[in-house]
């Protein structure tokens, strides 16, 4: 699996990229060789189609890309990522795109050689592509290494991707990038008032711990905060197995903080960077929490279960006020916290949740330019009385149904601190698959937040 460009000085094949409507302007600049092979296979530029054009000696003179219509791109994305997945073994070299539209087809090219062949070989693109003229080279390979990274840690099963797994992740992803890393495990988290992690994993036989990683001695400080939860049973609000299936992702929101950190730390952003994951395993013994229990967090707030499957914000909580304890210029979670979003907003679309304004204008106007897209439901403050049961400070999981995204944002939102704090509801799993998107972990969210970062940060 490939994700660079090719030499820019290789020998390349022109692949040009033609809206349905600019076809026969095209077309009337060239040979008419060329215009009757075009008219004679049927190629009409349609998006997703191709056609190889021959140089009379058994060769590829050049090949075309149908771009289709605005309104049939505006229904995808990374649409070149299904003509490479077309073409022949070779090397090609792209024209008429513009360098915004060609940074995006050129990231979903390079994603077209992703497979998760760990287990088993795969298929994958093979054609490779020179860099545009006008790209970031050097930024779109180290954005697809990123969310290759994020895809393979949450492709893992857990039966090899359990906290101490992900551990060895972070270690590994430190150790490559000149980061610290320190780790709290098992009963050091009640040392250490880790009150909630501990409780949420004390159940499994691999041991519940906080991933502490820190990069980068200057600039503005900016803390991601990811759910490690490395498989769901349910606890003893055990899911059925239909909903379990599933559950090696949730972990996602840490497999994708990740991935973004590896995108920080190769670019080298004038920042500090610091990275926690509290990795925990929900399972079912005689030492799971209870419906019914009250924990008291690391701030000092008491919350009541009313269903163990909430755990993901419980750990979350306890990571957000240690964080929060050094008061970065930004924090943000991310989380496949709750099916209320995906019921919101379905499985391509994450949303995310914070009271700055300028945060979320500059996430949306960098989703729209990168292909990655967001949507912001509010921290709605009258609902907080629904997450307050009386008997202690907070619930876990209010009863209801209604507004479960934004319940379970409102809870983190009380150990996040007073900083700039944004959550992502992510789902992290691509269930059809997609040009640049196969079926399976995939990141969402990291690449809008990165390309937003120069402008939320100021570096």
């Amino acid at each position: 699996m490939d994700l660079t460009f090719a030499p820019a000085d290789a020998a390349a094949i022109a692949l040009h990229v033609i809206e349905q409507s600019g076809l026969d302007d095209w077309l009337a600049d060239q040979p008419d060789t060329v215009t009757r092979w075009v008219r004679a296979t049927g190629f009409a530029a349609q998006l997703g189609s191709v056609v190889l054009i021959p140089d009379g000696q058994g060769g590829i003179a050049m090949a075309l890309a149908g771009y289709g219509t605005p309104e049939t791109r505006a229904r995808g994305r990374f649409h070149l990522a299904g003509a490479a997945a077309q073409l022949p073994e070779g090397t090609y070299a792209l024209h008429g795109l513009d360098p915004v539209r060609a940074a995006e087809e050129s990231l979903g090219w390079l994603l077209s050689h992703y497979s998760f062949d760990r287990y088993r070989a795969q298929k994958h693109s093979t054609a490779r592509l020179i860099a545009p003229e006008g790209v970031d080279a050097a930024r779109i390979e180290s954005i697809a290494a990123g969310e290759a990274l994020t895809r393979d840690l949450i492709n893992i099963p857990a039966s090899d991707m359990g906290p101490a797994e992900l551990e060895g992740a972070c270690a590994t992803l430190a150790t490559r990038h000149g980061a610290s890393i320190d780790v709290i495990r098992g009963e050091a988290l009640l040392d250490r008032n880790f009150p909630m992690i501990h409780t949420v994993g004390r159940a499994s036989a691999r041991a519940p711990r906080l991933i502490d990683m820190r990069w980068g001695d200057s600039g503005p400080k900016l803390t991601l905060v990811g759910k490690g939860v490395c498989f769901d049973t349910g606890g003893l609000n055990l899911k059925p197995g239909s909903s379990m299936g599933l559950m090696k992702k949730d972990m996602g929101g840490a497999a994708t903080v990740l991935g973004l950190a590896q995108m920080i730390m190769d670019l080298r952003l004038p920042l500090q960077l610091r990275v926690l994951v509290p990795a925990v395993e929900n399972a079912v013994s005689g030492s799971a929490f209870r419906p019914g229990d009250i924990l008291t967090a690391r701030n000092g707030l008491t919350v009541e279960i009313n269903n163990t499957d909430a755990e993901g914000r419980l750990v979350l909580a306890d990571a957000l006020s240690y964080a929060a304890e050094e008061t970065p210029d930004l924090m943000v979670s991310m989380a496949t916290l709750t099916g209320a979003a995906r019921v919101a907003a379905g499985p391509d679309l994450s949303p995310y949740f914070t009271d700055d304004a300028a945060l979320s204008q500059a996430l949306d106007q960098a989703a729209a330019q990168v292909a990655d897209p967001v949507w912001r439901l509010p921290f709605h403050t009258p609902y907080e009385a629904m997450i307050e049961p009386g008997i202690a400070d907070l619930d876990n999981a209010p009863s209801g149904g209604f507004a479960g995204a934004i319940t379970a944002a409102l809870f983190l939102r009380r150990f996040a601190g007073t900083g700039r704090y944004a959550h992502f509801d992510i789902y992290g799993w691509n269930a059809t698959p997609a040009p640049a998107r196969p079926k399976g972990g995939v990141g969402m969210g990291a690449r809008a937040l990165l390309a937003a970062l120069p402008d939320v940060l100021k570096l």
